[in-house]
């Protein structure tokens, strides 16, 4: 395998994360790294893309939630499926100075994307899907009750269930917009009991995906995202 620096060159000022990002997968392809591969290390990258250490993180963060890399805690970041520069997109951007927008305008995407897939969930869960997704859910109740809200808790439930479609373009999707999510979650309008009302539907939701009923599925979750909605709209007026 070629080493890293003769297949990576410095890049210009602008737009440094697609750049990266580009160029990486652009390496992947033409290195021949194959599944289980370790990536070059983050100083290599750093040094043969002459980019700061944060954008390089950003990118992996990136390459992880499209699930074509991972991290191993001290052992680096290896390849779990290959792809070109062609086959790789940016997430999704926001302008998070405008957070009740980009709210609601994330709430357009995820009535029909989320509705879809707890429905999927429902049909084609496995037994151990189920299990994690009522893991989750009781971890979200847990700590809604010591806290009073549980956003990080709330969107991990999510994702379980968008792992029970076994569609992997459900979570990506997700974790698009998940920048969106953190940004509210740290601080929802000052309001800790932000969306209090819809936690009850989420044992339905668990129960109507239990059961195998997707019109119960839609159902659910288009009654937590009204209620989501409403709060929106209420507490930034």
């Amino acid at each position: 395998m070629s080493e890293p620096a003769a297949l990576l060159a410095p890049l210009p000022s602008m737009d440094r994360a697609r750049a990266v990002m580009n160029a990486l997968a652009d390496y992947i392809d033409r290195s021949g790294l194959k599944p289980g591969d370790r990536l070059p290390a983050e100083r290599e990258l750093m040094g043969a893309l002459a980019v700061g250490r944060s954008t390089v993180r950003e990118v992996i963060r990136q390459l992880q939630a499209l699930g074509i890399v991972e991290s191993r805690k001290g052992s680096g970041t290896y390849l779990l499926r290959t792809v070109s520069a062609a086959t790789v997109h940016m997430p999704l951007s926001f302008d998070a100075t405008h957070l009740r927008d980009v709210l609601l305008q994330t709430l357009d995407v995820r009535r029909g994307l989320e509705a879809e897939a707890s429905a999927l969930a429902a049909l084609r869960r496995t037994d151990a899907d189920l299990a994690v997704i009522g893991a989750r859910l009781d971890e979200m109740e847990r700590v809604h009750q010591e806290k009073g809200t549980a956003g990080r808790e709330d969107l991990a439930f999510h994702l379980a269930i968008y792992d029970a479609t076994h569609n992997s373009l459900f979570p990506q999707l997700l974790e698009q917009m998940r920048e969106a999510f953190e940004s509210f979650w740290a601080k929802p309008f000052d309001r800790p009991d932000f969306a209090r009302r819809s936690f009850p539907f989420h044992r339905e939701l668990f129960d109507a995906i239990a059961a195998r009923d997707p019109d119960a599925a839609r159902e659910k979750t288009l009654a937590i995202l009204a209620v989501v909605e409403e709060d929106i709209r209420d507490m930034s007026q």
